[in-house]
C-alpha cells in the first residue's frame, strides 16, 4: 500500500514536469547593462576583454561610467582604452585606481594620470597577462615563464606609482626565479578577478557564447577567469542555436548576459595596396626602409610559421617572393592572417597586433590570447620579426621604453622567450636621429629580452649574431664600406670571409 501510494506520487512528479504546467528555466539574459552591473561593489578587481577596438565590451563600460557611486577598480585589460572611448571614459571619471596593462600606447590620459600619481600601474607582458587569467580561471595560483627573465619587470625596478611630484611612491617587487632543464623562469602569480565584462558574438540564455573572427583575444580567458562574468553579446539566440563544439565560453562561467546596443568601431582602418602603391608608400618614407624591408622579406622560407612586429616587419610579407607560402600568426589569436582588406571588406573583428584592419588566409584559424602566446613561448614559432631601439653585442634587446617616455611592453617580451626554438631577427636604423650607434657593447635602455637576437637587419648592414661570441658582419648595402659599419656601430664585430652585398 505504501509502495502505491509512492508510485503516485512519482508518477504525479513526472506528468508535472512533463505538463503545460510552467517551470522555472535558466534564464541569464538581462534587460540591460545598467541591470546587470546593479550588484557590482567598488574596490573590486575588474577584467576587461578587449584588443584595440575588437571584441571590447563597451555597452557595460558605458554602464560602468554613467554610475559615478562606483569607484576604486582595479582594471586588469590589455589597455586603457584612449580618450573619451571604451576604459578611457573610466580613467575620466576616476573610477579606476589602478591598472593591470600590457601597453599604453597612445592614450596621453593614461600616461598623464599614471605619472602624476593620479593612478596606480602594474606593467605587464602581454602574453604573462594572458597567462595570469588563464591560469587564475584553472584554479591555478602561480606558474613559471621565461618571458621577461633578467628584465625590469622581474628585478621590481617598474615603479608602480608615482609621488605628484614624480618621485617614485609605490616600485615593484622583485619577482621569484627558478632554473629548470638549465634555462631561467620568472614566477607569475595568477589573476583572481572579482567581476569581467566580455563581449561575444552570440549567446543564449543558458550563458554559452561563441566568438566570431578575432574577438576572443582575452575574453576567453576573462570571462572563464572571474566570480562573476558579465557578457556582452552581438547577438542572442535560442538555445540550441550555437552547435556544441562552436560555443567557446561555456554557459558555466556566465552570470549575466545583455544585447550589446553599442556600434563597432575600427581604431586603424587600413586598405590593401597594389604591387604598385605598396613599393611607393614604402620609398616614400625613405630608400633606407625599404631596403630594410626588401631585406627582412628574404628571411622567410617556405613552410614557416612567423609573428611580425609593428612597423617595418609588418610592411615585410608584400615582398615574399613568388611561390614562398608563410603563415603569419597574431598574438591577438589568429594564424593564417592575410593581407589588408579591399575597401568595403573591412572588419572590426579582424585586426592585427597594430590595431590596423586585416584579413585571413584560406586554412586560417582562430583563438584567444592565452594559446596564442602558448605557441610563442613554447616555440612553435619559426620567426618572429621586430623593431628595436638598441641591440647588445651578444644579442640583447631594448625596444620597450625609452627614459622618460611610457609606451608599454606589450608581446614583445615573450615573442623573445624563447631564442632556441624561435629566431628573432630585429629590422632598425643602424642608427638613431642624432646619429648615435643603435649596435651596442651593452644596451642602456630597459631590456626586453637577454641574448634573443640572432640577427640584425640595418639600412647598412646584415650582422649574424651568436650569443656568446658576439658579431659577425655577413652582408654590406650597395656603396657602403665596411669601414662606414665601424664607424656607426659601437660594438665590436667579425667580418665573415664571404661577406656579401645586401640581397634585396
Amino acid at each position: 500500500m505504501k509502495f502505491q501510494r509512492l508510485a503516485r506520487v512519482v508518477v504525479v512528479g513526472r506528468r508535472e514536469f512533463s505538463s503545460s504546467t510552467a517551470r522555472r528555466q535558466i534564464n541569464k539574459i538581462c534587460p540591460s547593462a545598467q541591470d546587470a552591473i546593479k550588484d557590482m561593489q567598488s574596490g573590486s578587481i575588474l577584467l576587461v576583454g578587449g584588443f584595440g577596438f575588437s571584441g571590447v565590451p563597451a555597452s557595460l563600460i558605458n554602464a560602468l561610467r554613467d554610475r559615478p557611486d562606483l569607484t576604486d577598480f582595479t582594471v586588469v585589460s590589455n589597455n586603457a582604452g584612449m580618450p573619451g572611448v571604451g576604459l578611457g571614459q573610466l580613467l575620466e571619471t576616476k573610477q579606476i585606481s589602478k591598472m593591470v596593462a600590457s601597453f599604453i600606447g597612445e592614450n596621453k590620459t593614461f600616461e598623464k594620470m599614471y605619472l602624476s600619481g593620479e593612478l596606480a600601474l602594474e606593467l605587464t607582458p602581454q602574453g604573462t597577462m594572458a597567462e595570469k587569467c588563464a591560469a587564475g580561471a584553472a584554479g591555478v595560483p602561480a606558474f613559471y615563464t621565461p618571458a621577461a627573465y633578467g628584465t625590469i619587470v622581474q628585478t621590481g625596478e617598474l615603479p608602480v606609482k608615482y609621488n605628484p611630484d614624480g618621485t617614485v611612491a609605490i616600485m615593484s617587487k622583485p619577482k621569484e626565479t627558478r632554473i629548470f632543464n638549465k634555462k631561467s623562469y620568472v614566477m607569475e602569480e595568477s589573476i583572481f578577478g572579482d567581476y569581467a565584462f566580455v563581449k561575444v558574438h552570440k549567446a543564449d540564455r543558458m550563458g554559452n557564447c561563441q566568438f566570431r573572427k578575432a574577438q576572443n583575444n582575452f575574453n576567453e580567458a576573462m570571462g572563464k577567469n572571474a566570480k562573476v562574468t558579465l557578457v556582452e553579446a552581438d547577438h542572442i539566440v535560442e538555445v540550441g542555436e550555437i552547435e556544441p563544439e562552436n560555443v567557446h565560453l561555456q554557459g558555466i562561467y556566465v552570470r549575466k548576459v545583455i544585447k550589446s546596443t553599442e556600434e563597432k568601431k575600427i581604431e586603424k582602418t587600413t586598405f590593401r595596396k597594389n604591387p604598385e602603391e605598396l613599393k611607393q608608400a614604402v620609398g616614400a618614407s625613405s630608400s633606407n626602409r625599404e631596403r630594410i624591408i626588401r631585406r627582412a622579406a628574404k628571411e622567410f622560407r617556405d613552410g614557416m610559421h612567423v609573428n611580425l612586429g609593428i612597423g617595418m616587419p609588418l610592411a615585410a610579407p608584400a615582398f615574399v617572393e613568388p611561390g614562398i607560402e608563410v603563415v603569419l600568426q597574431s598574438e591577438n589569436g589568429i594564424l593564417g592572417m592575410g593581407p589588408y582588406p579591399n575597401p568595403g571588406e573591412e572588419d572590426p573583428d579582424l585586426i592585427n597586433p597594430g590595431k590596423e584592419t586585416v584579413t585571413l588566409n584560406q586554412g586560417a584559424s582562430l583563438f584567444g590570447s592565452h594559446e596564442s602566446f602558448g605557441m610563442i613561448r613554447a616555440g612553435r614559432i619559426d620567426l618572429t620579426m621586430l623593431g628595436a631601439l638598441q641591440v647588445g653585442q651578444f644579442g640583447d634587446l631594448a625596444n620597450f621604453m625609452l627614459p622618460g617616455k611610457v609606451k608599454g611592453i606589450g608581446g614583445a617580451m615573450d615573442l623573445v622567450a624563447n631564442p632556441a626554438e624561435t629566431k628573432v631577427v630585429v629590422t632598425m636604423d643602424h642608427t638613431d636621429k642624432r646619429g648615435n650607434p643603435k649596435i651596442l657593447n651593452q644596451c642602456s635602455f630597459p631590456l626586453t629580452g637577454q641574448r634573443c637576437v640572432s640577427r640584425i637587419i640595418t639600412e647598412l648592414a646584415v650582422f649574424d649574431v651568436n650569443h656568446t661570441e658576439g658579431l659577425t658582419l655577413i652582408e654590406v648595402a650597395e656603396g657602403v664600406t665596411v669601414e662606414e659599419v665601424q664607424k656607426k656601430t659601437e660594438a665590436p664585430f667579425k667580418v665573415a670571409e664571404d661577406l656579401k652585398t645586401m640581397l634585396c
